[in-house]
């Protein structure tokens, strides 16, 4: 038997953000799940980690800026990542940041009207599960 997926969720540690993160939390029951704030995420905890996910509600969260430096010097082609948000320019935000540190980046998740529907977190979440 395989070991569990690690997982960490970075996010700015806003309402709408941290509902999602938990919703997250509750789909990836066959992984081990850390959600973090972006202001308390140290750059070692993605070392021991398959997936890491961002989260922000708006584009270029105070609390975000040692993320995006760290990614835009990091090689991280062999984990995946997956990004959420509230809206569509914070996900061009997090698109953006990634890019650099080539990671397998999954589908942007975009939650809709602050509805979060678990059925759509575990679709858009299917390749961390599998």
């Amino acid at each position: 038997m395989s070991a569990k997926k690690k997982v960490i969720i970075i996010t700015d540690a806003t309402e709408s953000i941290q509902l999602v993160a938990r919703s997250v939390k509750e789909v990836l029951t066959n992984c081990t799940v850390k959600i973090c704030p972006a202001d308390k995420f140290e750059g070692t905890a993605l070392l021991p980690v398959d997936v890491f996910i961002l989260g922000c509600e708006k584009p270029k969260p105070p609390s975000f800026s040692y993320i995006e430096e760290m990614l835009s010097h990091i090689n991280l082609v062999s984990r995946k990542c997956g990004i959420f948000s509230v809206n569509e320019k914070s996900l061009k935000y997090l698109k953006g940041i990634v890019k650099d540190c080539e990671a397998g980046l999954l589908e942007p998740f975009l939650v809709k009207d602050g509805k979060i529907r678990a059925s759509e977190v575990k679709k858009w979440l299917k390749e961390v599960i599998k």
